[in-house]
């Protein structure tokens, strides 16, 4: 297993989408976070099972929720770029 570390931006939408759905229902929040964990997981154990979708950037889904975790893979660590909603503009992780 490698470590998985987060860019600021990648915390902030990781906290925004939390916010949203804790502020629908706290315990939608508290189930995304977990999905979210359980996503991390899989792509500290085996990054490359996940597609490539633009340079070295691999994109992991997070089960039930709509939004992908954009990552790259490194000697020692996995940087996870962005977590982003399926219908937000994918490009924009593309310039972090």
């Amino acid at each position: 297993m490698l470590p998985v570390v987060w860019l600021a931006e990648a915390a902030a939408d990781l906290e925004e989408a939390r916010k949203w759905y804790e502020d629908i229902r706290p315990e939608i929040g508290e189930r995304f976070a977990l999905a979210v964990d359980s996503a991390i997981r899989a792509i500290s154990t085996n990054p490359l099972q996940f597609p490539a979708v633009y340079r070295d950037r691999r994109r992991a889904g997070v089960r039930r929720f709509p939004y992908g975790i954009f990552f790259e893979v490194q000697e020692q660590r996995i940087v996870v770029i962005a977590c982003f909603h399926g219908r937000r503009n994918p490009k924009r992780q593309e310039s972090r």
